[in-house]
């Protein structure tokens, strides 16, 4: 009973996180069924290091990361021996799906450690006190990894060498 509230009333939190990763509304769906089974399965071994939210979060940025891949895997097998573009069509892409789709790409090609937090900063909005105390390193590591993230991300997507 009190599981069945708390997944609904985190519901709509999570789907917003998703879709902040996942351009389209089916696979940021998809993504937040995957977090809340998670965290129905999970909600046992939530230490209370973090906050709930700041945990909450975490699972929801990764899940939504593993949506994206697992879509990206499956769109690559389906697509063997047919050229693709190295670039979304324009005509066939929105301004803000091929932004976010040239972002997930960019985080795929960062250190974890960069990813992660880059992630949990910018996408997820967390404090750095709440990325530090999350992923047990010091506040000022986090502030480094952000730093050296964001720095690799523009040059990556201005100079378009993903």
């Amino acid at each position: 009973m009190a599981l069945d509230a708390l997944l609904v009333a985190v519901g709509p939190d999570v789907l917003r996180l998703c879709a902040r990763f996942l351009p389209n509304r089916e696979d940021a769906e998809e993504a937040c069924q995957d977090t809340l089974l998670a965290v129905a399965r999970g909600i046992g071994r939530f230490d209370g290091r973090s906050s709930f939210r700041t945990w909450l979060h975490r699972l929801a940025a990764n899940r939504a990361r593993s949506t994206y891949q697992g879509l990206r895997r499956r769109f690559v097998a389906e697509a063997a021996g047919v050229p693709l573009p190295d670039r979304p069509d324009p005509r066939r892409t929105s301004v803000v799906a091929g932004t976010r789709l040239d972002l997930l790409d960019a985080l795929g090609q960062l250190a974890p450690g960069l990813a992660e937090s880059v992630a949990l900063r910018d996408v997820v909005g967390l404090s750095y006190h709440e990325i530090a105390v999350l992923l047990d390193i010091p506040e000022g590591t986090v502030k480094s990894r952000i730093h050296e993230a964001r720095r690799q991300l523009r040059q990556w997507i201005g100079d378009g060498r993903m």
